[in-house]
């Protein structure tokens, strides 16, 4: 049975949200952050003291009037995930503690700001892992990268590509291999090296395993049925017997 760990911190639910930040639309960007953030709830979805969102302002005060980022998805263990999506943006301040994870997707326009300022900005909030993932391979041509804080600065994680040309890295944060999979995100089990399912593919699991269930529950009660008119026939059977008996014994 799964044990529900519990928040750490208080309810600040009554605060008033933070502003939206500014955001350029780009589509195929919003795909790739929709898509982890989906593989990754999945994947944790036995535990109620995780924070997976993006999209709110990411910064050390409320009233800080340098709130420069938004990242793409942020991940916190140990937190209050209601509470910080109801204020509309991690304050670190008031969760106590910065995030575990951040992840930017690149666009056109935010490619060269993900490598320089916000690796910085981010080693500055004390975030602990920070990763990078390029679907357009942008001029640095570098599809996966991602940093581990180590006394208050960015050292990179190793980043693997294999034969088949799958690019991944292992997360310490996350204990799961991030994976850029031809121009795809995926999340694959570090111990098992099988990929995380998708929540379309989950879905698709889980209907197979109910039309499967359904199946041997529908065999079942035709075995049963048949068990049922075999039981009949021999109780048929034996009342002529005994009627053959019976008139035999009339005669």
């Amino acid at each position: 049975m799964t044990t529900k760990l519990r928040p750490q911190i208080a309810d600040y639910c009554h605060l008033e949200p933070l502003p939206d930040p500014p955001r350029k639309k780009d589509m195929l960007q919003d795909r790739r952050i929709a898509d982890f953030r989906r593989i990754l709830d999945l994947h944790l979805s036995h535990r109620d003291d995780v924070l997976i969102a993006g999209g709110g302002y990411l910064t050390h005060f409320a009233g800080d009037q340098s709130m420069r980022f938004a990242p793409d998805c942020v991940v916190a263990f140990g937190v209050n995930p209601d509470g910080i999506v109801a204020r509309n943006g991690y304050i670190i301040g008031e969760v106590g503690k910065p995030p575990d994870f951040v992840l930017e997707v690149a666009s056109r326009s935010t490619r060269r700001r993900d490598y320089t300022v916000k690796r910085d900005g981010y080693a500055e909030y004390s975030v602990g892992e920070y990763w990078r993932f390029d679907h357009a391979r942008g001029r640095s041509r570098i599809r996966l990268a991602g940093d581990i804080l180590v006394d208050g600065q960015y050292e990179p994680l190793p980043v693997y590509t294999d034969p088949d040309g799958l690019i991944w890295g292992y997360s310490p944060a996350l204990d799961v291999e991030i994976c850029w999979d031809k121009g795809e995100v995926q999340l694959r089990d570090h111990y098992t090296k099988e990929f995380l399912p998708r929540p379309r593919e989950e879905r698709r699991m889980r209907y197979a395993a109910e039309s499967r269930a359904d199946n041997a529950e529908s065999r079942a009660d035709n075995a049963e049925s048949r068990a049922d008119n075999a039981e009949a026939r021999a109780d048929n059977a034996e009342a002529r017997a005994d009627n053959a008996e019976a008139r035999a014994d009339n005669a």
